[in-house]
């Protein structure tokens, strides 16, 4: 039976949303609240010493990353044991970059699909 176990969430920080522009926070965090499991929302992950550390003192084997909308830099993908797996929701390339769903419906796709990679970062 496999086993896993969430040792943390990564998630873009909290941000004005709406008519009100009230701040507002991911789902993907209001989730991890509910469920205990640490949050990190760092403002850049290039360039950020700090935030790779408390990464790497995680100890995870594998990263998921769904809908995060950045380029996660090698220092950030050699954490991982057995790589990071991306979840994209739609076809790629042709829909690459933001509303990729929006997109999708406003040219009147039929078909879309949810995209899968699996990164691993190698010298060579």
């Amino acid at each position: 039976m496999l086993v896993m176990k969430f040792v943390g969430v990564i998630t873009a920080p909290d941000k004005p949303k709406g008519r009100g522009m009230k701040i507002s926070m991911s789902e993907v965090k209001e989730y991890a609240i509910k469920n205990n499991i640490p949050i990190f929302q760092p403002e850049k992950i290039r360039k950020n010493p700090e935030f790779i550390e408390e990464v790497k003192n995680l100890n995870a084997d594998i990263a998921c990353v769904v809908v995060y909308g950045k380029i996660l830099p090698k220092s950030f993908l050699d954490l991982f044991e057995y790589g990071c797996i991306n979840v994209h929701p739609s076809l790629l390339p042709k829909y690459r970059g933001s509303a990729p769903i929006q997109w999708s419906i406003i040219n009147g796709d039929t078909k879309t699909r949810c995209m899968y990679n699996v990164f691993r970062c190698w010298n060579g």
